[in-house]
């Protein structure tokens, strides 16, 4: 019991899911899928794991 107000609340976020159509920015997807060489657009990767073993040095 008491399941038909999150049902309906799903059943409506479903809804607007389906059937929005939200704002996609062409230019940026081009720049994006060109690979264009601007530096401003590129950052270098960071290693989160390159660290790890540190704590046991200490």
């Amino acid at each position: 019991m008491g399941r038909g107000r999150a049902k309906a609340k799903q059943t409506k976020v479903a809804r607007q899911l389906k059937y929005s159509t939200p704002h996609t920015d062409f230019d940026s997807l081009q720049r994006e899928l060109s690979g264009s060489e601007d530096s401003a657009d590129r950052r270098e990767p960071v290693d989160e794991w390159a660290d790890e073993d540190e704590w046991r040095r200490a």
